[in-house]
């Protein structure tokens, strides 16, 4: 099976260029050029893990060839516009930390701080927590939090202050807002002036549990856990994630181990098992087990749902070829002239399921490494 794996990262990475990715599933599908962006990110993030655990230099050399054609000698991005105000363009930077490590090159240095001071300006909500972009005003997205929070705890350690107190209190107003304590789940998103079409008048939520923002959720957890020293800010995250990583593993489909599109809904027809976000949770069980701040059983339940993953949904094509399917391309909610995207279970499971998307095989690479370490 590893070898298939491995055969698989192999001919995705010959495959691609830095301008036309085969892991970029919308953007081949919207026909745009490639511009920085956090699909990109997270094959780059999981690459980095992969050249780490094996010691292989082509992928941080294939990481660095690719972010290189993004990044300018100023420091400016491709495509980037900082008055977007998108959370999603801050995940990519993560990798310039490791890269600016490896090379010493300035403009590494310098991107990272244009992404800080996108992060210094951004949008708030009246609980402090970060707009997820400028045409979401007032939301926050369970997304969001991997999106930026890992990059600004790394960037607190690294060039700040070590100052985790207003990560912390995003997390603690995302607890707050969004955890449903019946089921032990987090909604969507959060619309905090509760005007948008898509949320309860009471609370703002949005009515749904997405598998895949739940497993963003968890990765940005154990990632950032695994960034901090001991601490009661660490040990405040711990709990948290502890807290969700139960919660969701009363949902794991008793075959599989896999994970429903929507969480808490597995009988329901039309639902189905997704990849994406199946190996996210899979990754933060491993690692957080690895940790040490997950009992060891979330490492077993963590190889289980990879397993089921390989055998459900890693093909060999006709052509010869293995695919990774069962990956839903995207979700969201509204905006307000798009009705279409509003947190219901039917719109959730109404979007195109994929193959060899980065969303999904992102994750599980990642899984992929854990399950590695697991072994060696």
């Amino acid at each position: 099976m590893y070898e298939k794996i491995e055969k698989y990262i192999e001919r995705l990475l010959d495959g691609s260029t830095p301008d036309k990715p085969l892991w970029n599933i919308e953007k081949i599908r919207e026909g745009k050029p490639e511009t920085w962006n956090y699909i990109d990110g997270c094959i780059m993030t999981a690459l980095l893990n992969e050249a780490e655990e094996t010691g292989e230099k082509r992928y941080s050399d294939f990481v660095e060839r690719f972010i290189d054609h993004y990044v300018f000698e100023d420091g400016s991005l491709r495509g980037y516009s900082i008055g977007q105000y998108n959370l999603d363009n801050i995940n990519e930077g993560r990798v310039l930390f490791d890269l600016y490590k490896m090379t010493g090159k300035e403009k590494y240095r310098k991107a990272i701080e244009l992404l800080h001071r996108q992060l210094e300006e951004q949008p708030r909500t009246n609980t402090g927590n970060f707009w997820h972009k400028q045409i979401y005003p007032d939301q926050i997205w369970l997304d969001g939090l991997y999106m930026a929070q890992v990059f600004s705890v790394r960037y607190q350690l690294e060039f700040g202050s070590g100052d985790f107190s207003d990560t912390m209190n995003q997390f603690r107003s995302v607890r707050r807002l969004m955890f449903d304590e019946n089921k032990k789940l987090y909604y969507h998103g959060c619309d905090c002036s509760k005007k948008m079409f898509w949320a309860d008048k009471q609370t703002g939520c949005s009515q749904s549990f997405w598998l895949r923002s739940i497993g963003w959720f968890t990765v940005a957890l154990a990632d950032i856990i695994g960034y901090l020293n001991a601490g009661s800010d660490k040990d405040e995250l711990i709990g948290l994630f502890r807290e969700i990583i139960e919660g969701i593993s009363q949902y794991a489909d008793p075959e599989t181990g896999m994970y429903y599109q929507v969480v808490d809904c597995g009988g329901r027809e039309g639902n189905y098992l997704e990849t994406s976000g199946s190996s996210m949770i899979a990754y933060a069980m491993l690692k957080g087990a690895r940790l040490g701040v997950l009992d060891g059983k979330y490492a077993e339940y963590g190889r289980k749902t990879f397993d089921g993953i390989c055998r459900r949904y890693l093909k060999i094509s006709d052509s010869g070829e293995l695919n990774l399917g069962g990956i839903c391309l995207m979700a969201g909610l509204g905006p307000e002239d798009n009705p279409v995207r509003n947190g219901t279970f039917e719109y959730y499971i109404s979007e195109p399921v994929v193959e060899n998307d980065a969303k999904g095989v992102a994750p599980f690479l990642l899984c992929y490494t854990e399950v590695r370490r697991m072994n060696s």
